[in-house]
C-alpha cells in the first residue's frame, strides 16, 4: 500500500468513528505502528484535515472535511450515481432536487476522465410500478425528524376512518410505491407506522421529550426481537 492510499484509508477509518478513538486502536485497525500513525495524522492535519486530539487522549475527524477525488473508485462512483438517481426518481421533490445537486457537486470534483463518463454510467433506475401521491409535503416530516419535533396529523387508516394523532417521528422509510413514517404515537402509547399518502393534514408541534436516536434504537431492538420470535 502506498503512503497516499494509507492516508486516505486513515481518513475513512476516522470517518467511521463519531467519538474520539485512541491512537492504539487506530493503529491496530490500520495495521501500522503507533509512530507511523502519529506521523500520518500530522501530515493530514497539515493538509487541512480537521483532526482533533492528541496522543493519549484520542482522535476525531470534525464533520465537513471533504475527501479528495482519489477516494472514489469506479465502483464507488457507480454506487453514488445509482443511489442519487434512485433518490431523484423515488423521493419527494425537495429531496430529489438535493440528490441531483449532490450528483452535480460530485461531478465537479472528479478527475476529468471520470467526469466525462459520469452521465454515461450504464446503471439506470426503472419506473415505479405505482407512483406515490401525497397530500402533504414530505419535506416537513423530514424537517420534524431532524428537529425532534412532534407532528399533529389527521390519519386515514386502511378502512377509511380518520383519527387525530400526535406523533414523534424519528425515521422515514422509502419503498417503491409507499413511504412510511416510523413514530411514537401518543394516542396508542407505542410505536406505530404511518403511510405518508394517508396523512390528510399535518402541523408541527413542540419538541418531543426523547432523542430520536434513542427512539430509533429502541424501535430497531423491538423489531429484532419480533423477528426472532
Amino acid at each position: 500500500m502506498s503512503r497516499t492510499e494509507r492516508l486516505l484509508d486513515l481518513l475513512q477509518t476516522l470517518r467511521r468513528h463519531r467519538l474520539p478513538v485512541s491512537g492504539h486502536r487506530l493503529a491496530a485497525e490500520m495495521g501500522i505502528s503507533l509512530r507511523t500513525l502519529y506521523r500520518d495524522i500530522a501530515t493530514l492535519q497539515c493538509q487541512g484535515a480537521e483532526i482533533e486530539g492528541e496522543p493519549g487522549v484520542g482522535y476525531v475527524l470534525r464533520p465537513g472535511f471533504l475527501l479528495p477525488p482519489l477516494m472514489f473508485s469506479t465502483e464507488e462512483i457507480e454506487a453514488l450515481v445509482l443511489g442519487t438517481r434512485w433518490v431523484a426518481g423515488r423521493s419527494d421533490e425537495h429531496l430529489g432536487l438535493a440528490a441531483r445537486n449532490a450528483l452535480a457537486k460530485i461531478g465537479a470534483v472528479l478527475p476529468q476522465e471520470l467526469r466525462d463518463e459520469l452521465d454515461a454510467i450504464p446503471l439506470l433506475v426503472g419506473p415505479s410500478s405505482e407512483a406515490v401521491v401525497d397530500r402533504i409535503d414530505v419535506a416537513l416530516i423530514r424537517q420534524a425528524i431532524r428537529a425532534e419535533q412532534k407532528l399533529e396529523i389527521t390519519y386515514r387508516d386502511d378502512k377509511g376512518s380518520d383519527s387525530a394523532r400526535v406523533i414523534w417521528p424519528f425515521a422515514l422509510g422509502f419503498f417503491d410505491s409507499v413511504r412510511i413514517v416510523m413514530a411514537w404515537c401518543e394516542l396508542r402509547g407505542d410505536f406505530r407506522h404511518f403511510r405518508t399518502d394517508r396523512i390528510a393534514t399535518l402541523a408541527p408541534g413542540g419538541r418531543y421529550p426523547r432523542r430520536r436516536h434513542a427512539l430509533l434504537k429502541e424501535w430497531r431492538a423491538l423489531n429484532h426481537e419480533q423477528k426472532k420470535c
